[in-house]
């Protein structure tokens, strides 16, 4: 089963053999299946059309499924196809074996540096794999990245993804202690955003929380935009300047990916980077 393969098929329910519940969300379930056929582990994600329909989020869905089908990154969940029924649509989906980031490092409380660093290594591969075919993600997050049997992360969840490739965006999406500045300053923006969610995102992995998380909302917003945040005292000075440099206010003078991967804190605990990239390609972006 491949990308390529990717289509609105005559498959069936009736071809898998469902298993254990992974997650569940507002619109359905994910479960473990095996295809009867060849036998091959997936997630199967099962919406329900009146839910989506209701909420109004079926041209959303479809969009998110146009983009997820045409990726291909050993950091992104695989999409390998989709089908539906008269009240369900359903995703076959890659399996992460490992689970959702969000629980490892719930767990964990913090991650090390060196896996920290590893993780923001890949993240930061396929955020500019996207970003070269176009698609902004939006919502980067630990809850929306899951981990694959070798350890290696997977960008699992495309719901706010966009293919943009000259227009500015304005839509304010994505989760409140990841939101950049000028979303809350309803500007328009582009790729930039999703430098800034990776920057919240590596000081959650070090730290254990966002970097501006409140417990009021208004709080939250008011650092975000002030750019006001702290470090604890292990974070190393590699590491804050790494963070630092991708929480920018002002979105062009973000640390580009390129630059990102050539990082000290990259490189310090990377041992060679060609370990950890991968030949992107893509099927029909």
């Amino acid at each position: 089963m491949s990308n390529a393969e990717v289509t609105s098929t005559t498959m069936s329910i009736k071809d898998f053999e469902i298993g254990k519940p992974l997650g569940k969300g507002k619109f359905g379930h994910v479960y473990l299946a095996r295809t009867r056929k060849e036998e091959f582990l997936v997630a199967l994600k099962v919406l329900h059309k009146a839910q989506l329909i209701k909420d109004d989020m079926a041209h959303q869905l479809r969009r998110e499924i146009e983009i997820q089908a045409n990726l291909n990154h050993k950091n992104i969940l695989k999409m390998y196809t989709y089908f539906y029924d008269e009240q369900r649509i359903f995703m076959v989906l890659e399996y992460a074996p490992r689970g959702e980031l969000y629980k490892s490092l719930t767990k964990a409380g913090r991650f090390d540096e060196p896996k920290s660093s590893t993780y923001a290594l890949q993240m930061v591969d396929a955020l500019e794999y996207c970003h070269q075919n176009d698609v902004i993600h939006r919502d980067i997050k630990p809850e929306n990245i899951l981990i694959g049997y070798n350890h290696e992360l997977k960008i699992s969840d495309f719901g706010w993804s966009v293919h943009a490739p000259s227009s500015k965006r304005k839509t304010l999406c994505g989760t409140i202690d990841y939101l950049p500045p000028e979303m809350l300053n309803h500007q328009t923006y582009d790729k930039n955003v999703d430098l800034w969610c990776l920057g919240v995102l590596v000081y959650e992995f070090l730290v254990g929380k966002p970097p501006f998380e409140s417990a009021e909302t208004a709080t939250t917003y008011q650092k975000i935009k002030a750019v006001e945040f702290e470090y604890p005292d292990y974070v190393s000075s590699e590491a804050r300047d790494f963070i630092s440099k991708l929480l920018v206010f002002t979105p062009s003078e973000r640390m580009p990916l390129a630059v990102a991967r050539g990082h000290p804190f990259i490189t310090k605990h990377n041992s060679s980077n060609d370990n950890n990239t991968t030949t992107t390609t893509t099927n029909g972006n």
